[in-house]
């Protein structure tokens, strides 16, 4: 689909410095981390491409290295959510969402017992789960930081502290999942996701190509929904807390 060569290496460099410099000029308070995230993401995946060349014939290093990627997705989840050492709560919903769902995937036999197959579906779903926690946890931390008088309020007219808070941070939280439900509202219409545009380039007929784009958009809205309500059921159990509480 591209070009490998040098203009494509002049590409990415102009095009990372074009939205670090953008973001930078619009005082986003971003444009160092676009550029480190850019570099990072280069190395990142140079890596894993040959580390996944070398373990998919592997099942013990297939469920290690999904292993791995929980790992660094609840750190990152940790890390935009805060809260110090509960931090690490962040990743209870990437874990149950993103594995139950893998892990019901294999059973069925909709997934090959074969790491070239569990690797990307696995990487898929934790992804979605990671940025469906990060996004919850923040969005429910700072209603219950901004609108903590309402919680109090509702601790007042006889509410138990757990009900208090999810009045409060349920709906905010909620509002995760709108980038997925915007995704597979508009595709086909909007975008062509990575799903559809790989099978199709692999060779398999456009059906084919739209039916693993589906399974993969469901199961996503599946794992996000599974992590929302598991975030903000932490938050209003005081497991995830704002970074000043």
């Amino acid at each position: 689909m591209l070009v490998v060569g040098p203009e494509l290496f002049v590409a990415l460099v102009v095009l990372t410095a074009v939205a670090a410099i953008v973001a930078a000029v619009g005082k986003l308070g971003h444009g160092r981390q676009i550029a480190v995230a850019a570099a990072r993401a280069a190395v990142q995946l140079a890596a894993v491409s040959l580390l996944i060349a070398a373990i998919v014939a592997s099942l013990w290093a297939t469920a290690a290295f999904v292993v791995l990627m929980c790992a660094v997705a609840a750190g990152t989840s940790a890390r935009r959510v805060g809260g110090g050492a509960r931090g690490w709560w962040a990743g209870v919903p990437i874990v149950v969402g993103s594995l139950s769902v893998v892990a019901g995937l294999l059973l069925a036999g909709l997934v090959p017992l074969r790491g070239i197959a569990v690797i990307p579906v696995a990487g898929i779903l934790i992804g979605g789960a990671m940025t469906a926690t990060s996004l919850a946890g923040r969005r429910a931390l700072d209603e219950l930081t901004g609108r903590r008088g309402e919680v109090e309020a509702a601790l007042a007219l006889g509410l138990p502290p757990r009900d208090a808070v999810l009045l409060v941070c349920r709906p905010a939280g909620g509002q995760a999942l709108i980038p997925a439900l915007d995704q597979t509202r508009t595709v086909g219409l909007v975008t062509l996701p990575g799903a559809f545009v790989g099978v199709l380039l692999g060779g398999a007929s456009p059906l084919a190509a739209g039916i693993t784009q589906l399974f993969v958009l469901v199961g996503l809205l599946a794992v996000e929904a599974v992590a929302v309500v598991l975030t903000v059921e932490l938050v209003a159990r005081g497991r995830l807390r704002p970074a000043t509480a």
